[in-house]
């Protein structure tokens, strides 16, 4: 468990850890922080990782479970939020939102399982990869 303040150096290693990992799943370059015009009026949004020719984009999130193995409920909104802006993306990128693999001792799932479980219904066309501590990367949802 990470205090507040710990929240947003955690959050870019994990963001590099996928850009690496990404990298080698595809042999294609990644770059950080690439903006993609959303919705009507166009106004840009910055994704947290996007291949060099612009057909795959990535959304990190580096979230866990409660510490009494609870549904951390603000970081699903926070998920569906990402998940709204890669619904506004080119018909032709490929969506993956890239989730930090968290288990926890209560849960027989990975928090990266139960959100596709709950909120599956909203990812259409969206990918998740689950990215462990080491980069390795397992495909939840295809």
């Amino acid at each position: 468990m990470n205090t507040n303040s710990e929240n947003p150096k955690v959050g870019k290693k994990f963001q590099e850890l996928v850009q690496e990992s990404l990298e080698a799943y595809f042999s294609v370059p990644f770059r950080p922080e690439t903006a993609f015009p959303i919705g009507t009026p166009p106004k840009p949004h910055k994704f947290d990782c996007v291949s060099e020719d612009r057909t795959i984009v990535v959304e990190c999130k580096c979230y866990t479970w409660t510490q009494s193995g609870n549904v951390p409920s603000g970081k699903m909104r926070g998920m569906n939020e990402a998940i709204l802006y890669m619904n506004h993306l080119p018909d032709e990128a490929t969506r993956i939102l890239c989730m930090k693999k968290a288990v926890h001792p209560k849960r027989a799932e990975t928090l990266a399982d139960y959100y596709y479980r709950i909120y599956g219904h909203l990812l259409e066309r969206i990918k998740i990869f689950e990215v462990d501590e080491l980069g390795n990367i397992r495909v939840v949802k295809e």
